[in-house]
């Protein structure tokens, strides 16, 4: 790991590989390019998509306590999705629609099927996509300053019409985001409250949440992503004044928080114990087990995923991606977990009692992982002497 760094590929990273209790951490590196602030253990990150797995967490304490029903329509709580229209086809003018055949379910949002999401393909591929971009909706990194308050976020995602019938098609990152508001109104109080009061308090998760407070900023990672033109880094996003130093309008379940090592290594620990940490209990084990299953059908994986093939060796479950053949050192079927695209990646292997986690804030030039993050989940597997 420490060649990346050493090459000028990343600033610095930080990394834990957790089994049998036993944990190894690696903190190498600086907090930015060029700067002179190393890299701690304590470093905060925008963890992007590491945000799906807690959101999905949240919606299930509702599903246990009776707020919530996985397969209830959510319609009552989210007039905005009532009454859908579908698509007659992808390539189909926006207006050229068919009722749907059944009302959006929790389900539908947890395992990504409510038939709206990232379509990946070029700009201007289908009309749809010009609205969707118009609305605010298109596809790119996570930008807490941009997006408006949820109900309003609501009103623009209920104008448009959905890609595919609810319950057919695999469909990533919108249903994370319609969990929030769900999850918000289903308990009565903000969707980042709950989550405090839930889940972080609880676990004292002490530095995860939706923005870095000013006493914290400096221990925030500069962020850089690549430009398209030049294949250059750039700073996406700095610490002071940036993105994350202040309340979002839209606290965003898909891709919103800001987490360290240690706090997702406590959040992970939770998993493993099937919902419980010592004294803290988030979730009762059947709900894990429910999570962390692949709740996904054949028809449902065809042509849905972001990268080619990845269905055929993984399945999808509340907020998860898990494996389900083993093709390398790394993949332990039953292994799940998710990776965050500012340059973070989270994963629990329950047969071996592991956690790996790795954190930079260089962003992913493409769905597949880069170079350093095979080689980290390789190498920890590597290390495995028993």
């Amino acid at each position: 790991m420490a060649g990346y760094v050493r090459r000028g590929e990343y600033p610095g990273l930080v990394s834990v590989v957790s089994r049998r209790g036993e944990v190894h951490a690696d903190v190498i590196g600086n907090m930015a390019f060029g700067g002179q602030e190393p890299m701690r253990r304590d470093t905060i990150f925008r963890i992007a998509s590491m945000t799906k797995p807690v959101t999905a967490v949240a919606a299930m304490i509702l599903v246990e306590e009776g707020r919530l029903r996985l397969d209830e329509p959510v319609d009552r709580l989210l007039p905005e999705l009532a009454d859908r229209q579908v698509l007659r086809s992808l390539d189909a003018q926006v207006d050229d629609t068919v009722p749907a055949g059944r009302p959006i379910t929790l389900r539908d949002l947890l395992s990504f099927t409510m038939g709206s999401g990232m379509l990946m393909a070029m700009p201007g591929t289908y009309p749809i996509q010009a609205r969707i971009a118009e609305l605010g909706f298109a596809p790119g990194p996570p930008k807490p300053g941009s997006d408006p308050p949820p109900d309003e976020w609501m009103r623009r995602l209920g104008t448009l019409p959905l890609v595919y019938q609810p319950g057919e098609r695999w469909l990533y990152n919108t249903g994370s985001e319609v969990l929030g508001v769900l999850i918000a109104r289903a308990s009565g109080q903000p969707f980042d409250d709950f989550l405090k009061a839930r889940i972080f308090e609880p676990l004292s998760m002490n530095d995860t949440g939706f923005f870095v407070q000013e006493g914290k900023i400096a221990r925030l990672a500069t962020s850089y992503s690549v430009n398209w033109e030049t294949g250059a880094l750039e700073v996406y996003d700095q610490p002071v004044g940036g993105q994350w130093s202040r309340p979002p309008s839209f606290p965003s379940g898909a891709g919103g928080l800001v987490s360290t090592v240690d706090d997702f290594l406590v959040f992970s620990r939770m998993m493993l114990g099937g919902g419980r940490l010592g004294s803290a209990r988030i979730l009762a084990r059947p709900s894990v087990e429910t999570m962390t299953t692949d709740q996904l059908t054949p028809e449902q994986k065809a042509g849905s995923s972001t990268q080619a093939g990845y269905f055929d060796t993984h399945g999808w479950g509340f907020g998860v991606s898990i494996v389900t053949r083993r093709t390398d050192v790394a993949s332990t079927p039953g292994k799940y977990g998710w990776d965050g695209g500012l340059g973070t990646s989270w994963y629990v292997d329950p047969s071996e009692d592991m956690v790996t986690i790795v954190l930079t804030q260089v962003a992913w030039a493409s769905p597949d992982p880069p170079n350093l993050f095979r080689d980290f989940w390789t190498l920890a597997y590597a290390a495995i002497d028993d």
